[in-house]
């Protein structure tokens, strides 16, 4: 369970909307945390799923909470069931989902191994979970070992949570955060770096994960971006998995998507056998041909039979690109009643066979399937060429539109297809996107004959020659509005801050020098601070990406801590940076300096503390945040109590250094602490300096001490009005094998 904070939305008793009591934080990300909560009213357990404050009144977070709550539809024991969108009185919006108890999927990869009979029980229930959503054009784009949860801890109860970033496989649907890649680097697939996701994807992601809590080592995909896109060309590594597990696993994850299982029913067919040792015999009905019986000229209704296979991510007649009308097989049943006679039959083949190669197009013209809902997407988005995807109703709207975004270099996928729009759909929608293709970024929805156009420019003449063209709607044929929005040339770093300030979780996020006249188009945002992960990374970036448009987004000073670091930055108080630093050195190599801070094992770290010339008075208390989660105290402690500046100096007025860690001959003559690398303590720790005018802590803190005691401790300090801290400094230690 999560600690909860003082910055936290809802705090542990509230009551939101007069129906849900708080109980618990469950977790936090990058534009939302989940809350356990129960229902006053029915007692019911609940998740909540609360959007941050920043994105509360941002549509484009609306829409993807809203999507969220839509996956309800999906009915299944392995999804998280869903039931509604809700906001507070004072604007808060919340998604309340059933809640799963038992452990997720990481937190047994923290525990080691699972075997690999319980890996193929939780890969069926996860598939039968897929399977279910990807018959709904749902895929979740972000299996993780944290998403998937086991009820009461049970293998054969797994379930599947967290849609939030989910895509609907629909022409045109795309998440709203992380368009271009969703998914944390080490599970996600190949493809998911450029952008592109199907259902396998998903299979990807789960054998990944699978094979990570097999081995019970969390999977490592590279140290940077890089090293990540080198890294996904290579086969994951089964090495040691038991058969059948290591064959299913290999072609779950094979890098190539046309390599793996195409659907997850062809993953349970696999797991089946491989239980049973018989091959698992698809229903009769896959193998039959699919058949589309064309619009009657009487009001007869349409007649449409699509085998299964098509949910495995192969396209239908009504879904393929196609410059002709498809062809089909004899149907099963004519659509009246039998018809006697060889020769009727042959001669209703040829009419059908006229029908569909065209014989008849000079007097019916092209006739194409019909479908619903009629929808086309097309958009370009900073810094990418355009794209249009969707079904068009003519060979004529289908070139005009191609040319339009192949200028500029972009990518089509149009389907030609009848539906209910206007006889001008086709020549209304380009004219759109012809007007739209100057702006520095537009969006155009079409549903139907309903449409809309979003889109922003620096360009002022252009800004008004649109606003004057839309300024009674859309073009004939469509119905809807177009609004564009001028984009200033300048980013205040006032509509930034507010972005860290709700992502930070592990300490303070800044802006680094930004500029009084704010970041220019090209000019970089550059942030400093710590954050607590690598998915609170990505989250930071895609959530400034979103704000600055073109604007490049630094983040190289952007450190990632330990849980514990984090949790010590969260009740730090509030205190300014001074002119004390902290400097490193080798004990075994006589004090020689090491400017970098990083040690490897067997070495002896020294730590000086550095006093300018005008910190002369006030009291120092010096700690190392370990990364195994304990607080050494070198400044005060039992073994050395005066820590006033006046007693350090013993009449030195200049600057000076402080020794608060020894080289192991210093500690054995004189007793001071000494520290040496191991393996059991590797990663980040964090040195702390605080000034303040009066002792710290009204009694002695032992030398070594919990994590959570010492933040108690701080937080109790922080009610002392008689202490003030003059001055907060820090510097990171980092331990390493080699």
């Amino acid at each position: 369970m999560t600690e909860s904070r003082a910055g936290d939305l809802f705090q542990p008793g509230d009551l939101v909307n007069n129906t849900y009591r708080i109980e618990a934080i469950l977790g936090r990300g990058g534009t939302s945390d989940v809350y356990r909560a129960r229902s006053e009213i029915s007692g019911r357990l609940a998740a909540l799923k609360v959007l941050k404050a920043e994105f509360s009144s941002n549509d484009d977070y609306l829409v993807l909470l809203t999507r969220e709550e839509e996956i309800r539809d999906i009915r299944h024991d392995a999804v998280v069931r869903y039931s509604e969108n809700n906001r507070t009185a004072d604007g808060h919006v919340y998604l309340v989902m059933d809640y799963v108890d038992g452990p997720g999927l990481d937190q047994k990869l923290n525990e080691g191994p699972m075997p690999a009979d319980q890996i193929m029980t939780v890969c069926k229930r996860v598939c039968e979970g897929l399977e279910a959503a990807h018959a709904r054009n749902i895929v979740h784009r972000d299996l993780s070992p944290d998403n998937i949860i086991l009820r009461d801890g049970d293998p054969a109860q797994a379930v599947i949570i967290d849609f939030g970033i989910a895509k609907d496989t629909n022409p045109g649907a795309e998440t709203i955060v992380g368009g271009e890649f969703a998914g944390k680097y080490a599970y996600a697939a190949p493809e998911q770096l450029s952008g592109k996701t199907d259902q396998r994807t998903d299979i990807y992601s789960l054998g990944a994960l699978l094979l990570a809590n097999f081995r019970g080592k969390r999977a490592d995909a590279g140290r940077n971006l890089l090293e990540v896109v080198e890294n996904k060309k290579i086969p994951l590594d089964t090495d040691g998995v038991p058969e059948p597990l290591k064959s299913i696993l290999d072609k779950m994850a094979a890098p190539n998507p046309d390599d793996r299982y195409q659907t997850a029913t062809e993953v349970l067919r696999a797991l089946a056998t491989a239980r049973t040792g018989v091959p698992s015999t698809p229903p009769a009905s896959e193998d039959d041909a699919t058949v589309i019986i064309p619009k009657s000229k009487t009001p007869e209704p349409e007649l449409a039979m699509a085998t299964p296979e098509q949910s495995d991510g192969s396209k239908s007649p009504a879904q393929a690109p196609q410059s002709s009308p498809a062809t089909t097989t004899e149907p099963q049943k004519s659509r009246g009643g039998l018809v006697a006679g060889v020769g009727v039959l042959a001669l209703a083949g040829v009419g059908v066979g006229g029908y569909f190669g065209g014989l008849f197009d000079g007097f019916l013209g092209p006739q194409y399937p019909a479908v619903s809902p009629y929808t086309l997407v097309a958009d370009k988005r900073e810094g990418l060429p355009p794209r249009v995807v969707g079904f068009v109703p003519s060979e004529t709207a289908r070139d005009a539109m191609t040319g339009e975004i192949t200028s500029q270099g972009g990518d089509v996928d149009l389907t030609l297809a009848s539906g209910d729009i206007a006889d001008n759909w086709g020549s209304a929608v380009n004219d759109v996107i012809s007007s739209a293709m100057n702006l520095d970024e537009w969006r155009l929805v079409v549903d139907g004959n309903d449409a809309k156009l979003t889109g922003q420019t620096t360009d002022q003449a252009l800004h008004t020659e649109l606003e004057q063209l839309y300024s009674a709607g859309l073009p004939a044929g469509l119905q809807g509005t177009a609004e564009i929005e001028l984009e200033p040339l300048f980013l205040s770093a006032d509509e930034i801050r507010p972005i860290l300030s709700g992502l930070a979780d592990c300490g303070p996020l800044n802006l680094v020098d930004a500029p009084t006249t704010g970041y220019g188009l090209e000019t970089p945002i550059q942030v400093s601070g710590t954050l607590a992960s690598q998915d609170s990374l990505i989250g930071l970036d895609t959530a400034l990406s979103a704000l600055a448009g073109p604007r490049p987004i630094d983040l190289e000073q952007v450190s990632l801590l330990n849980p514990t670091l984090c949790l010590i930055e969260n009740f730090l108080p509030s205190a300014p940076a001074s002119d004390i630093s902290i400097a490193f050195f080798n004990g075994e190599q006589d004090d020689a300096p090491n400017p970098t801070g990083d040690f490897i094992v067997g070495q002896n770290p020294v730590i000086d503390v550095d006093l300018p010339a005008d910190v002369q008075d006030g009291f120092l208390s010096v700690s190392v945040l370990d990364v195994s989660g304990n607080v050494f105290h070198l400044l005060p402690n039992v073994t050395r109590q005066e820590n006033d500046v006046i007693s350090l100096r013993d009449g030195e007025t200049g600057p000076m250094s402080v020794r608060v860690a020894y080289s192991i001959p210093e500690s054995q003559q004189n007793g001071g602490i000494a520290f040496k690398v191991d393996d059991s303590t590797l990663g980040k720790s964090k040195v702390i300096v605080l000034r303040s005018d009066n002792q710290l802590f009204n009694t002695l803190r032992p030398t070594t001490e919990s994590a959570a005691g010492y933040a108690e401790a701080l937080r109790e300090q922080d009610r002392n009005v008689a202490t003030q801290i003059l001055s907060l400094d820090s510097r990171i230690l980092t331990t390493l094998e080699k």
